[in-house]
């Protein structure tokens, strides 16, 4: 999925788990919480591609990585 026109100006707010080298960051865009999706995407492709995760699975995920269930 490509970068739409709305999220061309959107803040986008990298994870405080991606850490500060290595090219491994990871960003969300929080403003987009009420249309009921979070957009995810790589720092390193601001263009895309872009993942639209519907709100819960965000917390799940968020959840999960703060519990390690994920690993490291």
């Amino acid at each position: 999925m490509s970068t739409t026109p709305d999220l061309l100006r959107t803040k986008w707010i990298k994870s405080s788990y991606s850490g500060n080298g290595g090219g491994t960051c990871v960003e969300w865009a929080p403003a987009h919480a009420p249309s009921g999706t979070i957009p995810v995407r790589d720092s390193k492709r601001p263009t895309g591609p872009i993942l639209h995760l519907p709100t819960t699975a965000f917390a799940d995920l968020v959840s999960a990585l703060k519990d390690g269930a994920l690993g490291s």
